[in-house]
């Protein structure tokens, strides 16, 4: 038996800031007059739905839909209960990590959700947003304040992400953000070891 993880997303009480692991990946917020949506475009259904369950748990509405180019897209309603989290994530209209940002447990679920994926056997990736290359490398220190040391790959692609790797680090993750969402494929969710 594993040792019990007193940190998870089971364990967890949800919030809006946990939302802030979609902005560390693709996802986006946009502020209007009557309040900041969060949203994130994603390459599967089963994401967008799991997202959106999500985004319910904390409190929020939330819809499923397309983007214009058809993919799915999970967001939130548009209300000002997330302007402060907008706020700490942009800079202008630039996105950018705060600075000393930790992802919490939830944190790390939303964006294994929207952009984890098996890279090679014994490696997970957790996508960042290549719009964003200035984030990459303080997401990847971010990271290791969670105890999970990632390594930068695909700076210079359409595909940056932080590679996870190693026994440890794949098991704290898979701990972290707890058991994989209906429909999930087992490639897209990373186990413990």
């Amino acid at each position: 038996m594993g040792q019990l993880a007193f940190f998870s997303a089971e364990t967890d009480e949800p919030g809006v800031a946990d939302l802030a692991g979609l902005l560390a990946g693709p996802g986006q917020s946009a502020s209007t007059k009557s309040g900041t949506r969060v949203s994130v475009v994603v390459a599967d259904v089963w994401r967008a739905q799991a997202i959106a369950a999500e985004m319910r748990a904390t409190g929020l509405d939330a819809e499923v839909t397309r983007s214009d180019e058809g993919s799915p897209l999970a967001r939130t309603a548009s209300i000002s209960g997330l302007d402060d989290l907008h706020r700490r994530w942009s800079t202008g209209a630039v996105k950018t990590m705060p600075a000393g940002w930790v992802p919490t447990p939830r944190a790390l679920r939303f964006w294994v959700l929207a952009a984890g994926r098996e890279d090679v056997r014994g490696q997970y990736l957790l996508g960042l947003d290549p719009h964003c290359p200035q984030s990459h490398a303080p997401l990847a220190t971010a990271l290791m304040r969670a105890g999970i040391a990632p390594t930068l790959v695909g700076t210079r692609s359409v595909a940056p992400a932080l590679r996870v790797s190693g026994r440890r680090r794949l098991s704290r993750l898979a701990e972290y953000i707890g058991v994989p969402p209906t429909g999930a494929p087992a490639s897209e969710w990373p186990v413990a070891q």
